[in-house]
Protein backbone atom coordinates (compact mmCIF):
# COMPACT_ATOMS: atom_id res chain seq x y z
CA UNK A 1 0.00 0.00 0.00
CA UNK A 2 1.57 3.60 -1.44
CA UNK A 3 1.97 6.10 1.64
CA UNK A 4 -0.12 8.66 -0.39
CA UNK A 5 0.82 12.12 -2.13
CA UNK A 6 2.33 15.50 -1.42
CA UNK A 7 1.09 17.79 -3.67
CA UNK A 8 3.30 21.50 -3.15
CA UNK A 9 1.00 24.34 -4.48
CA UNK A 10 2.08 27.10 -6.54
CA UNK A 11 0.98 29.55 -3.89
CA UNK A 12 3.25 27.95 -1.63
CA UNK A 13 6.50 28.18 -4.33
CA UNK A 14 5.74 31.85 -4.81
CA UNK A 15 5.94 32.85 -1.03
CA UNK A 16 9.13 30.90 -0.89
CA UNK A 17 10.27 32.83 -4.09
CA UNK A 18 9.27 36.15 -2.52
CA UNK A 19 11.15 35.37 0.85
CA UNK A 20 14.08 34.18 -1.03
CA UNK A 21 14.21 37.38 -3.26
CA UNK A 22 14.25 39.59 -0.04
CA UNK A 23 17.13 37.75 1.39
CA UNK A 24 19.59 39.07 -1.61
CA UNK A 25 21.34 42.35 -1.25
CA UNK A 26 20.29 45.03 -3.74
CA UNK A 27 17.17 43.25 -4.46
CA UNK A 28 14.12 44.66 -3.96
CA UNK A 29 10.87 45.19 -4.30
CA UNK A 30 8.16 46.96 -7.40
CA UNK A 31 5.42 49.02 -7.02
CA UNK A 32 1.88 47.14 -7.14
CA UNK A 33 0.09 47.91 -10.15
CA UNK A 34 -3.53 48.29 -11.29
CA UNK A 35 -4.17 46.78 -14.61
CA UNK A 36 -0.36 47.25 -15.11
CA UNK A 37 -0.07 50.56 -13.95
CA UNK A 38 1.96 51.37 -10.70
CA UNK A 39 0.30 52.56 -8.11
CA UNK A 40 2.79 54.78 -5.78
CA UNK A 41 6.42 53.42 -5.64
CA UNK A 42 8.60 51.22 -4.35
CA UNK A 43 10.40 51.19 -0.84
CA UNK A 44 12.27 49.07 1.53
CA UNK A 45 9.17 47.36 2.72
CA UNK A 46 7.34 46.16 -0.67
CA UNK A 47 8.15 42.71 -2.21
CA UNK A 48 9.06 41.23 -4.97
CA UNK A 49 6.09 39.67 -7.49
CA UNK A 50 6.74 36.31 -8.00
CA UNK A 51 4.29 34.17 -10.08
CA UNK A 52 5.20 30.23 -10.00
CA UNK A 53 3.53 27.19 -12.11
CA UNK A 54 4.49 23.80 -10.38
CA UNK A 55 3.94 20.87 -13.21
CA UNK A 56 4.62 17.69 -11.62
CA UNK A 57 8.14 17.63 -10.11
CA UNK A 58 9.07 20.88 -11.91
CA UNK A 59 8.85 24.61 -10.80
CA UNK A 60 8.47 27.63 -13.51
CA UNK A 61 8.81 30.84 -11.77
CA UNK A 62 8.95 34.39 -12.70
CA UNK A 63 9.71 37.10 -10.62
CA UNK A 64 9.07 41.17 -10.96
CA UNK A 65 11.26 42.85 -9.26
CA UNK A 66 13.92 46.21 -9.11
CA UNK A 67 17.43 46.35 -8.36
CA UNK A 68 19.23 49.27 -5.79
CA UNK A 69 21.21 51.58 -7.66
CA UNK A 70 24.21 51.38 -8.17
CA UNK A 71 24.26 47.97 -7.91
CA UNK A 72 25.01 45.63 -10.94
CA UNK A 73 21.55 44.51 -12.32
CA UNK A 74 23.23 41.24 -14.48
CA UNK A 75 25.18 40.77 -10.72
CA UNK A 76 21.56 40.96 -8.54
CA UNK A 77 19.75 39.20 -11.02
CA UNK A 78 22.46 35.85 -11.12
CA UNK A 79 22.21 36.20 -7.39
CA UNK A 80 18.41 36.30 -7.29
CA UNK A 81 17.90 32.93 -9.54
CA UNK A 82 20.52 31.10 -7.85
CA UNK A 83 19.27 31.87 -4.44
CA UNK A 84 15.24 31.26 -5.42
CA UNK A 85 16.47 28.27 -7.29
CA UNK A 86 17.95 26.79 -3.85
CA UNK A 87 15.83 27.60 -1.53
CA UNK A 88 12.58 26.34 -3.37
CA UNK A 89 14.77 22.83 -4.19
CA UNK A 90 15.87 22.86 -0.67
CA UNK A 91 12.60 23.31 0.96
CA UNK A 92 10.35 21.65 -1.52
CA UNK A 93 12.28 18.97 -3.43
CA UNK A 94 10.48 19.46 -6.43
CA UNK A 95 12.65 20.97 -9.73
CA UNK A 96 13.73 24.33 -10.65
CA UNK A 97 13.10 24.31 -14.22
CA UNK A 98 13.90 27.95 -14.75
CA UNK A 99 13.71 31.54 -13.09
CA UNK A 100 12.65 34.16 -15.38
CA UNK A 101 13.25 37.94 -13.71
CA UNK A 102 12.34 41.07 -15.04
CA UNK A 103 13.65 44.50 -13.71
CA UNK A 104 11.09 47.13 -14.74
CA UNK A 105 13.08 49.74 -12.67
CA UNK A 106 15.98 50.68 -10.37
CA UNK A 107 15.50 51.79 -6.53
CA UNK A 108 17.52 54.61 -5.71
CA UNK A 109 18.69 54.04 -1.90
CA UNK A 110 17.47 56.12 0.90
CA UNK A 111 20.73 57.88 1.49
CA UNK A 112 21.72 57.90 -2.06
CA UNK A 113 19.09 60.09 -3.18
CA UNK A 114 20.77 63.40 -2.74
CA UNK A 115 22.96 64.77 -5.81
CA UNK A 116 26.17 65.20 -5.65
CA UNK A 117 27.62 68.62 -5.54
Amino acid sequence: MGRGATTIADRVVEKIAVRAVSEVDAATGVARTILGVPIGSADETSHARVDATVDGGLVSVRVTMSVTWPTSVRHVTTRVRDHVTGRIESLTALHVAEVDITVPTLRVAESRQSRVQ
